[in-house]
C-alpha cells in the first residue's frame, strides 16, 4: 500500500512536470514563431517605398511585437494601423489582413503590389496624396473594405473591382475618377456602403445597381450624370442615407422612395427637367435630415413631413412650392434648421416660426402678412419674404423687390467680406465681420447681406475664414479674409441710382494649401449670378487663379433699373465636401467693389421742375411733328430698301441721334477698328453704358445683305463668348449695329504688334489661348439648322478664310476649323500668316509650314522668343494639328470637338498628309496673294481719309483683331498674361483663364 501510494505520488509528480514543460515549450515556441513570411515583408517594403512611407519599418517580427507598423499621431484623423492574423500553421505564421494609413499625406502611385497581400481584407488609405489609377490586380483580393477617399486617383473604375464579391464598403469620394460607372458593381451583393461623390463620372447610374439590396449608404454628389432618378432605389430597403446632390440628373423623385422606411438622410439637389409635385414621403418616420434643394418641386409642402418626428434639418429652398406652411410642421420638436427660402409660399408667416429659437429661413416668398417687426426676427431670416402687393406699412426689407425706403442716392459701395474696415485704391472697404450665417440677414446703409445653409458634417464650421498660413498672400489686404456660406450667400446694393455699374468681385482661396498634401486637393465649385443672371458657372477659384492664396477679380457691367443690386453666390452640389475636413465647401468671396459707369451728378432738378419740362417738351414736340407732317417731311420718304423693311428685327432699336451723341458724331478719335464692311466706333450712351458701333454702308447691296444676315444670325444665337448685340439703327441711309463694348488688348498685337504692344506669352499661356479658342470656335456649329446661306459675304480676313469659303462663299463648321488652324499656327510661331514672308518663294506663313513639314523641320516654326522653354512634344502636336485643320479638303479636316480633345491630349493627333507643292499650287498661291491685296483695296474704299485707310489696311492684314467683348471682364492679379485675351472673329471673346 505504501509502495502503491509512493508510486502514485511519483506518477502525479511526473505528470505535473510534463504539463509544466509543455506550457514552457509552448511559450518558447510562441516567442520564436508567429512571424511574417519573408515574401510578405518584401511586399510591404516595396509598398512603403512606392508610397514614400517613412512610418513603416516592417520586419518578420512586426506582427508579434506590434512595432514598426502602428502609431497614432493625431486622434482618429492621422494614424497607422496594421492588423495581422497569426493563427496559421499552428499559430506560428502571420499574414497582414488590415491596413489603415489615414491622413499621412503619402505620395506616389497606388501600388499594384497590394494585390500580393493575398490575405488582405481591409485597405484604407483615406486622405493622402496618392495618384494613379486603381490597379486591376485588386480584383484578386478578398477585400471587405476598400477606401481611397481624398486622394488623386484618376482613370476609370476597373471592371475587376466588380469581381471582389466579398466587398462590403467601397469608398472612393473626392478623387479624379471619370468615365462610366461599371455596371458589374451591381453584382456585389454584400455591398453596404458605396460612396462615389466628388468625382467626374458620366453616363447613368447602372440599372444593375438595383440588385444591391444590402446597401445602407449610397452617395454620388457632383458628377455629371444623365437620366432620371432611378426607380430601382426602391429596392434598397435597408438604405439609411442617399446623396444625389449636384448631378445633371432629371426629376421627378420617385414616390417609391416611400418604401425606404429605414432612411435617415436624404440629400437631393439641383435636378433638371420639368416641374413635379411633392413626392410621396409617407412612412419615412426615421428621417433626420431631408434636403430637396432646387429640385423643381411645385405645389404645397407635403404634410407627410410633419410625421417625421426625428427630423433635425429640413431644406426645401429654391423650389416652386406654394400654399401655406402646414401647421403640423410645428410638431417637429427636434428640428434645429428649417430652410424654406426662394419659393412662392403664401398666407401668414406662422407664429410658431417667429417664436422659434432655432434657425429658420423663409426669405424670398410671397407671404402677405406677419407680425414680424424686422427682417431678422430672432433667428428667423425674413428678407424679401412678402409679396410686392403687401401692405404699404410693410417694412421695406420684407418686400420681394427690396425697394428703397427713401431717396435712391448712392452710386457705389465697397465691402471687405469677412474682414475689418480697410482702405485700398483710395476707397474705404466696410467691414463684414459677423460670425452668423446659417439663417441671417444684416443691413447697412448702402448694402446688406443674407446667408443661408448649414455646413453638413461639421457643426463647428465658421462663416468667416482667415488666412492662417505662413505663406505670403498675393494681392491686396482684403484677400487675407473671406466670407463663406454652405448654400446661398447674397449681397445687396441698396438705394442705388439708376444706371450702368461695374461690379468687381474679388476671390482668393485661403482654406486649402499649395503643398503636396491632401489639404491641397479640395475643389470649391459654385455659381455667381448678378441681377438674376448667371455670370459665373462652375466657378473654381483655384483653377481661375492658377493656385491657392492668389487674389483674382472678375468685372461685370450691369444695369440697375430699380434701386437694388443683387449679387448671389450659391453652391450647386459640386466639388469636394470632405477636404481638408468635412464641411469645407460652398461659395467664398473676399471683397466687392461696385462703381458707376457714369459721372455721378449730386445736383438735380426737383420733381416738379422735371414734370414741367417734360409736359412743355411734349407740347412743343407735337407742334413740330405736325408742322413737318404738313410740309411733307415725314411719312413720305422711304430710305429703307425692301430687304431691310422685310426684316423682323428681334433686337433693341436706337435712333441716329443717340448714336451720334454717343460717338461724338463718329469722331475719328473714337474709331477703334475696321470690320469687313465698315469702321467700328466706341461710344457712351447717356446712361453711361459703353458701346461699340459697327457702321455699314447702306449704298451697297452687299452691305445691306451683310446687315440683314448679321442681325439675323446674332439675334438667333446665344453663347457665353459671343459679344452681346444691343440693337441696331436704320435711319438716314445709315446701317448701324450696336454691340456691348469691353476694352482690351488683341491677340494680333500681343503676338506680332509693335514692340511696345507685344506681350511675353510663355508656352503655357499659348496653350491656354489655343484651347480657349478651340472650345468656343465655330458659329456654324451653333446654328444647328445648317443654314449655310447665313454667311457675311466674305466678311473675313484673307489668309484666315478656308479656300472653299473664299472661292464659293460657302460657310460651314469646317471653314471655322481652317481658320482655327491658321490662328494656332500664328500662336505657336508668333508670326502673322499674312504679313510674314520668310523668303521670296513663300507667299505666307502656312506656305512655309508645308515646306518645313516636308523637310521634317516643323519645329523651326516655334517662336524663337520661347527659347528652350517649351515642350517639343506639345509643340509638334499643336503644329501637326494646325496643318491637319488647314487641309485644303474640308472633309479631311477634323471637327472642332475632336480638335479640343486632341489639344487636351485625350485622343492622338492624326498625322497630317505632307503637302507637296505643284506648279498649279504656285499659281494658286500667287492668285491668293493678289486676291488679298485686291480685298484690302476694296475694304479701304469705306475709309474716311488716307490715314484711316493705312490704319485699316494694317489691322486687316495683321490678322484677327477686335477691341470689344461681352460684359464680363477678367483680371488675374497674379498673372502677367491677362491682357492678351480677346481675338477672332468679330463676335468672339476668348479668355486666357
Amino acid at each position: 500500500m505504501e509502495f502503491f501510494l509512493t508510486k502514485s505520488a511519483k506518477t502525479r509528480t511526473n505528470f505535473v512536470k510534463i504539463i509544466l514543460f509543455s506550457i514552457y515549450a509552448s511559450l518558447v515556441l510562441t516567442s520564436v514563431a508567429q512571424l511574417l513570411p519573408e515574401e510578405e515583408v518584401r511586399v510591404l517594403e516595396t509598398i512603403s517605398s512606392r508610397l514614400q512611407n517613412k512610418y513603416w519599418n516592417a520586419t518578420q517580427r512586426s506582427c508579434r511585437d506590434g512595432t514598426g507598423f502602428n502609431m497614432t499621431i493625431w486622434g482618429n484623423d492621422v494614424y497607422s494601423n496594421v492588423t495581422c492574423d497569426c493563427s496559421f500553421v499552428n499559430n506560428t505564421v502571420c499574414h497582414v489582413t488590415h491596413i489603415q494609413m489615414k491622413g499621412f499625406n503619402l505620395t506616389g502611385t497606388l501600388p499594384a503590389e497590394f494585390a500580393n497581400l493575398t490575405y488582405l481584407k481591409e485597405l484604407d488609405l483615406t486622405r493622402n496624396y496618392i495618384n494613379g489609377s486603381i490597379p486591376p490586380s485588386f480584383g484578386r483580393l478578398r477585400l471587405t473594405i476598400l477606401s481611397l477617399l481624398g486622394n488623386r486617383i484618376s482613370g476609370t473604375i476597373p471592371d475587376e473591382v466588380g469581381r471582389i464579391t466579398t466587398l462590403e464598403e467601397l469608398i472612393l469620394d473626392d478623387n479624379l475618377l471619370e468615365g462610366n460607372i461599371p455596371p458589374n458593381l451591381g453584382s456585389l451583393s454584400n455591398l453596404r456602403r458605396l460612396l462615389l461623390s466628388a468625382n467626374n463620372f458620366t453616363g447613368t447610374i447602372p440599372e444593375e445597381f438595383g440588385n444591391l439590396k444590402n446597401l445602407t449608404d449610397f452617395r454620388i454628389d457632383g458628377s455629371r450624370l444623365s437620366g432620371k432618378v432611378p426607380n430601382f432605389i426602391g429596392n434598397w430597403t435597408k438604405l439609411r442615407r442617399l446623396d444625389l446632390q449636384g448631378t445633371s440628373m432629371e426629376g421627378p423623385i420617385p414616390s417609391i422612395i416611400s418604401q425606404l422606411k429605414n432612411l435617415e438622410e436624404l440629400r437631393i439637389s439641383d435636378l433638371s427637367g420639368p416641374t413635379t409635385s411633392f413626392p410621396n414621403f409617407q412612412n419615412l418616420t426615421a428621417m433626420e435630415r431631408l434636403i430637396l434643394r432646387n429640385c423643381s418641386i411645385t405645389g404645397p409642402i407635403s404634410e407627410d413631413i410633419g410625421d417625421m418626428e426625428q427630423l433635425k434639418e429640413l431644406d426645401l429652398s429654391f423650389n416652386m412650392l406654394n400654399g401655406q406652411i402646414p401647421n403640423n410642421l410645428q410638431r417637429l420638436l427636434g428640428i434645429d434648421f428649417m430652410f424654406l427660402s426662394h419659393n412662392s409660399l403664401t398666407g401668414e408667416v406662422p407664429g410658431w416660426i417667429l417664436d422659434s429659437r432655432y434657425k429658420m429661413d423663409v426669405s424670398y416668398n410671397n407671404f402677405t402678412e406677419s407680425r414680424a417687426t424686422g427682417c431678422q426676427f430672432s433667428s428667423v431670416n425674413l428678407i424679401a419674404s412678402h409679396s410686392t402687393s403687401s401692405s404699404d406699412s410693410t417694412i421695406w426689407c420684407l418686400k420681394r423687390d427690396l425697394p428703397c425706403p427713401g431717396k435712391s442716392q448712392y452710386y457705389s459701395f465697397f465691402i471687405n467680406c469677412g474682414g475689418r474696415r480697410i482702405t485700398f485704391g483710395g476707397n474705404e472697404y466696410e467691414e463684414n465681420l459677423s460670425a452668423e450665417g446659417s439663417s441671417y440677414f444684416e443691413p447697412h446703409d448702402r448694402w446688406a447681406y443674407s446667408s443661408t445653409g448649414l455646413f453638413m458634417g461639421d457643426d463647428n464650421a465658421q462663416f468667416v475664414a482667415t488666412n492662417n498660413s505662413s505663406l505670403t498672400m498675393t494681392g491686396a489686404e482684403f484677400y487675407q479674409t473671406a466670407r463663406l456660406s454652405p448654400s446661398s450667400l447674397k449681397y445687396f446694393g441698396l438705394c442705388l441710382r439708376r444706371g450702368s455699374y461695374r461690379v468687381r468681385l474679388h476671390f482668393a482661396e485661403i482654406m486649402y494649401t499649395n503643398d503636396s498634401t491632401f489639404s491641397s486637393l479640395g475643389r470649391r465649385i459654385f455659381d455667381v449670378a448678378i441681377q438674376g443672371e448667371v455670370v459665373l458657372m462652375d466657378f473654381d477659384i483655384v483653377k481661375e487663379a492658377n493656385g491657392v492664396r492668389k487674389g483674382i477679380y472678375r468685372d461685370f457691367n450691369v444695369h440697375v433699373n430699380g434701386s437694388t443690386l443683387e449679387i448671389h453666390l450659391y453652391w450647386t452640389g459640386k466639388g469636394t465636401t470632405a477636404i481638408p475636413d468635412r464641411g469645407v465647401y460652398g461659395p467664398l468671396i473676399s471683397a466687392i467693389a461696385v462703381t458707376p459707369n457714369f459721372d455721378p451728378d449730386t445736383g438735380g432738378l426737383s420733381a416738379g421742375a422735371i414734370a414741367g419740362i417734360v409736359v412743355s417738351s411734349c407740347v412743343v414736340g407735337i407742334f413740330i411733328v405736325a408742322a413737318l407732317w404738313m410740309k411733307g417731311y415725314l411719312g413720305r420718304k422711304d430710305v429703307e430698301d425692301k430687304e431691310l423693311r422685310a426684316l423682323d428685327l428681334q433686337t433693341g432699336h436706337f435712333t441716329l441721334r443717340q448714336i451720334k451723341s454717343a460717338t461724338n458724331n463718329f469722331d475719328h478719335v473714337n474709331k477703334i477698328g475696321e470690320g469687313g464692311f465698315g469702321p467700328v466706333y466706341k461710344g457712351v450712351l447717356s446712361d453711361g453704358t459703353i458701346i461699340a458701333v459697327k457702321q455699314l454702308s447702306s449704298k451697297s447691296k452687299q452691305g445691306n445683305r451683310e446687315f440683314v444676315n448679321e442681325i439675323g444670325m446674332i439675334s438667333a444665337l446665344q453663347h457665353l463668348n459671343l459679344v452681346r448685340l444691343y440693337g441696331c439703327c436704320i435711319e438716314s441711309n445709315q446701317l448701324l449695329l450696336v454691340y456691348e463694348y469691353l476694352e482690351n488688348n488683341s491677340l494680333a498685337r500681343a503676338l506680332f504688334g509693335r514692340e511696345e504692344q507685344r506681350l511675353n506669352l510663355n508656352w503655357s499661356t499659348r496653350k491656354k489661348i489655343c484651347l480657349g479658342i478651340a472650345k468656343d470656335f465655330g458659329l456654324a456649329k451653333l446654328d444647328e439648322e445648317e443654314n449655310t446661306h447665313i454667311s457675311t459675304r466674305i466678311a473675313g480676313t484673307i489668309g484666315y478664310m478656308a479656300p472653299e469659303y473664299a472661292m464659293r462663299g460657302y460657310l460651314t463648321d469646317k471653314a471655322d476649323v481652317y481658320s482655327f488652324g491658321v490662328v494656332a499656327l500664328e500662336i505657336v510661331s508668333g508670326k502673322s500668316n499674312t504679313n510674314y514672308r520668310p523668303k521670296e518663294e513663300f507667299v505666307y506663313l502656312l506656305d512655309w509650314a508645308y515646306v518645313l513639314q516636308e523637310q521634317g523641320n516643323l519645329l523651326d516654326l516655334v517662336d524663337p522668343i520661347l527659347g528652350s522653354n517649351y515642350s517639343e512634344e506639345e509643340a509638334m502636336r499643336m503644329l501637326n494639328l494646325a496643318l491637319l485643320c488647314t487641309n485644303p479638303s474640308p472633309s479631311l479636316r477634323p471637327s472642332m470637338s475632336s480638335v479640343v480633345r486632341m489639344l487636351e491630349g485625350k485622343i492622338p493627333v492624326q498625322a497630317p498628309k505632307i503637302m507637296h507643292r505643284t506648279p498649279s499650287e504656285e499659281i494658286r498661291f500667287k492668285a491668293f496673294e493678289k486676291l488679298s491685296q485686291d480685298s484690302q483695296t476694296h475694304v479701304s474704299t469705306y475709309s474716311q481719309d488716307t490715314e484711316d485707310s493705312k490704319e485699316q489696311k494694317s489691322i486687316s492684314r495683321g490678322g484677327p483683331w477686335i477691341d470689344s467683348s461681352i460684359s464680363s471682364l477678367s483680371k488675374d492679379e497674379t498673372q502677367d498674361h491677362s491682357a492678351a485675351s480677346r481675338l477672332l472673329p468679330d463676335l468672339y471673346d476668348v479668355n486666357l483663364d
